[in-house]
């Protein structure tokens, strides 16, 4: 509930205790003194203001004098009011709750996540592909109007809407950002969005970053500010389009392998961990390569290893190349195949 508003319940209430206790101190001296009066203790005269404002009337408590019925009339008709603001200060606090909840002002607990700073077009396409993908996503924009809209496409175990300014390092807690496993910086261009990775990193230092760039000549200079990732949008588009004109049918395969497949009989390339079960560590790249084809139809054709805290990708390694816990697997397979290797691997795909 916002500040002003909870000052002014608090006044409210004030107010009224004031009014009621000086009104049940004037009863008191009223009816304490009369032979026939049936409220001569300040509990009596408590009992007899609950029971008007609540409309019981049991009758045990009347006042019979006449001034004292005249403060009863005040108890009676006042009850009106006192019920007309409980019940708009309930409405009010279901009200608030539900706006702080559209608004994502309570927090998420999701983990390993995706945050997405800043919400337009290309963004919802990247939501879209991570929520097929089964990864959850929390999007934080300063654009009111797009949260109803973001509410009404996807579940909010899918995805977390936060409305706030990205600048706000504290609102930025509420979508659990250190326990994200990736930021991706969706602003409205390349300068800004180099001041922003510049300032976030001086905040949360050991998360990894994606950018998009307009301009791809700045790759350097957003590794150099800390960015795990900078795609140049031109770049991908221009290298599509040549290889469209010259050889189409990779062209169409390539955009098939790099968006998730929605379809059983589509391929796709995935990533997979190689956790300790993993029946697969310790086994030479090149045995592994034909036990995957053999028992789940994938092609296995590269390798990640982490070394000194850095990625390395191995396209197509050597043969003798012993798989270790640790690395990554990346392999090109349909729905059949991905769900054969789940059993395998017990694990999901992606980092």
């Amino acid at each position: 509930m916002k500040g002003p508003n909870l000052r002014r319940i608090i006044v409210t209430i004030g107010i009224v205790l004031l009014v009621y206790g000086s009104l049940i101190t004037v009863l008191l001296e009223l009816e304490s003194g009369h032979p026939n009066s049936k409220i001569n203790t300040l509990q009596d005269a408590l009992w007899y203001l609950i029971e008007t404002l609540t409309t019981v009337g049991y009758g045990d408590a009347l006042p019979v004098t006449y001034w004292g019925r005249m403060i009863g009339f005040v108890f009676l008709f006042s009850s009106f009011g006192v019920y007309g603001f409980i019940i708009g200060q309930i409405a009010n606090v279901m009200t608030t709750l539900k706006e702080q909840k559209e608004l994502g002002l309570g927090g998420t607990r999701f983990q390993g996540h995706v945050v997405i700073i800043g919400w337009n077009e290309f963004g919802q396409s990247v939501v879209n592909t991570l929520v097929a993908a089964g990864r959850q996503v929390a999007v934080v924009t300063k654009d009111r109007a797009s949260i109803s809209l973001i509410h009404e496409f996807y579940h909010d175990q899918q995805v977390f809407t936060l409305f706030s300014d990205p600048n706000n390092h504290d609102l930025l807690e509420k979508v659990n950002l250190r326990e994200a496993s990736i930021v991706f910086i969706n602003l409205n261009d390349d300068t800004e969005k180099l001041v922003y990775i510049i300032n976030i990193r001086k905040h949360y230092p050991d998360l990894n970053y994606v950018v998009t760039l307009d301009n791809g000549n700045l790759k350097a200079t957003f590794a150099n500010a800390g960015c795990t990732y900078a795609i140049s949008k031109n770049e991908i588009s221009s290298k599509l389009l040549a290889s469209y004109i010259y050889e189409p049918d990779v062209a169409v395969l390539s955009e098939e392998l790099i968006a998730y497949a929605h379809e059983g009989h589509e391929y796709d390339i995935k990533e997979f961990l190689v956790k300790e079960n993993n029946p697969l560590a310790g086994v030479a790249y090149e045995k592994a390569f034909f036990d995957i084809k053999k028992q789940s139809n994938v092609i296995l054709f590269g390798l990640v290893r982490i070394e000194n805290g850095k990625r390395h990708l191995y396209k197509n390694p050597e043969s003798e190349l012993i798989i270790r816990q640790g690395d990554y697997l990346i392999m090109l397979m349909n729905q059949g195949g991905l769900d054969r290797l789940r059993k395998i691997f017990l694990i999901e795909e992606g980092i």
